[in-house]
């Protein structure tokens, strides 16, 4: 059977964003249940996600009706926390049926297989592990609550703008999550700990094989939906890169 795994969209419900929407959503009805059997979902699938307890945000209409159709028919679903979408929670695993995770082994075949979205992994990443405590403190999400929803969105639209004003033009290749990840994958591969491993957050899709004794182990990132339009599948033996476009 095959799976789907795709990360950092960062699907933003603003007129900008219009267009990405649509190609997930594309995606995602693209996906056949009859011979897809899981998604994984890599992390910083929406640019901001916030769970309040009687409302949702309706940009994400669309999105997340295919992902519920794709639910009920019998997909089992994997969300991986990012930093733009760590408040996942109850509404999506009771109404979508999703599994949440900040790291999860799962079997492919006969492999056992590490996913983790990668933020915070960078040694020298202070700043970001000390925000991510603070904003997972259950009083601090106390007070979020008491945002209007529609203050809230406008809010990580301004700050989500900002950030990819700054990363605009910037070769993904280049960039100072690249080798932190690929020494994570490393590290757990030699450990025994997986013989694949997953990680999304540094928008740069590569595929390296990681040497240890009792053959060699992979490390995969997806690269990024939002400006390459990368994901990856699993035919039941293989796991390959592609790209939204070229076949759909």
């Amino acid at each position: 059977m095959k799976a789907v795994i795709v990360a950092d969209a960062h699907l933003n419900v603003a007129d900008d964003g219009k267009r990405t929407r649509d190609d997930f959503e594309a995606l995602l009805n693209s996906i056949d249940p009859a011979v897809t059997e899981r998604v994984v979902l890599m992390g910083d699938i929406f640019d901001f996600w916030f769970e309040y307890r009687h409302a949702i945000f309706s940009g994400y209409f669309e999105i997340l009706a295919a992902f519920q159709r794709l639910s009920r028919a019998g997909i089992e679903f994997h969300f991986l926390c990012g930093n733009h979408d760590f408040w996942a929670g109850r509404f999506l695993r009771t109404h979508l049926g999703f599994h949440i995770h900040d790291q999860v082994t799962l079997p492919f075949g006969e492999q056992k297989v590490l996913f983790i979205h990668g933020d915070g992994i960078r040694e020298d990443d202070y700043s970001y592990r000390i925000y991510k405590r603070i904003a997972r403190f259950a009083p601090i999400v106390g007070l979020f609550w008491l945002i209007h929803p529609d203050f809230a969105m406008g809010i990580a639209q301004a700050v989500s703008r900002g950030s990819r004003k700054l990363n605009t033009g910037k070769d993904p290749a280049q960039g100072r999550e690249v080798e932190p990840l690929r020494e994570f994958a490393r590290n757990a591969i030699t450990r025994g700990e997986a013989d694949v491993v997953f990680c999304g957050h540094s928008h740069y899709a590569e595929m390296v094989d990681i040497p240890r004794e009792n053959g060699d182990g992979l490390y995969i990132n997806t690269g990024d939906f939002l400006w390459h339009r990368k994901f990856v599948v699993w035919d039941g033996e293989t796991f390959e890169h592609r790209t939204w476009g070229d076949e759909g």
